[in-house]
């Protein structure tokens, strides 16, 4: 059992160990690369300004059309639904007509 225990805290050890050794190897990979990423970012910046200043003069212009489109798409899609219904709602709008309508013409009053 003491066995195991050792075992268990060399695995450890050598986890921490190696955790250590990553740690400081990414640090000194960011130390090294750090001219370069500031490079890269005074260099794209401006890149990524006007990145930005296109795509919203995008949305404004294709804001308007992309609306019209799905009202378009809105109302297709609830003509393709309804079409199937036309030859039932036909059959109860005879079936209303012919036994719908009231008989007399006198109207009931709430008390």
């Amino acid at each position: 059992m003491i066995e195991l225990a050792l075992l268990a805290g060399v695995a450890i050890v050598v986890f921490a160990v190696v955790m250590v050794l990553v740690s400081v190897l990414k640090m000194l990979l960011w130390l090294v690369l750090l001219p370069l990423r500031l490079l890269l970012h005074v260099i794209l910046w401006p890149l990524m300004l006007l990145k930005a200043l296109i795509g919203g003069l995008l949305l404004v212009v294709l804001s308007p059309v992309l609306i019209v489109a799905l009202v378009v798409a809105a109302i297709a899609a609830v003509v393709a639904l309804a079409v199937p219904l036309l030859p039932l709602l036909f059959v109860v709008f005879v079936i209303w007509l012919l036994f719908g309508r009231p008989t007399s013409s006198t109207t009931a009053i709430a008390r």
